[in-house]
């Protein structure tokens, strides 16, 4: 059994910085991928940023490359999204989500049905 728990999510003013933090645990779970989305109220979950298994490739979405970062320390099984010059935009819950080991992944990175493990949720609060 794979587990997806994330953290670090709070209110923060814009212009500020958030890091998230998301452990994948269980059997084999550092060759797992990895994929941040968030949903706001009334929204659709969206694709924010993802990881392959080794680190070696970042996916980013276009409304926050150059201000997100995604990395991951496999000897810790945690993926961490950094998050700078936050806007109200930025404002919902983001969630982890986890894939086994594909073939496809570079194809399939950005979709919701892609990912077989999710967490929670963390909420994000942008606001002054």
């Amino acid at each position: 059994q794979v587990h997806v728990v994330e953290s670090g999510g709070g209110l923060v003013q814009p212009g500020g910085s958030l890091r998230l933090s998301c452990v994948v645990s269980g059997r084999t779970s550092n060759t797992y991928s990895v994929g941040w989305f968030r949903q706001a109220p009334g929204k659709e979950r969206g694709f924010v940023a993802a990881i392959s298994w080794s680190g070696a490739t970042t996916y980013y979405a276009s409304a926050v490359k150059g201000r997100f970062t995604i990395s991951r320390d496999n000897d810790k099984n945690t993926v961490t999204l950094q998050m700078n010059n936050l806007n109200p935009e930025d404002t919902a819950v983001y969630y982890c989500a986890a894939d086994p080991p594909s073939s496809s992944y570079s194809n399939t990175y950005y979709a919701f049905g892609t990912y077989d493990y999710w967490g929670q949720g963390t909420q994000v609060t942008v606001s002054s």
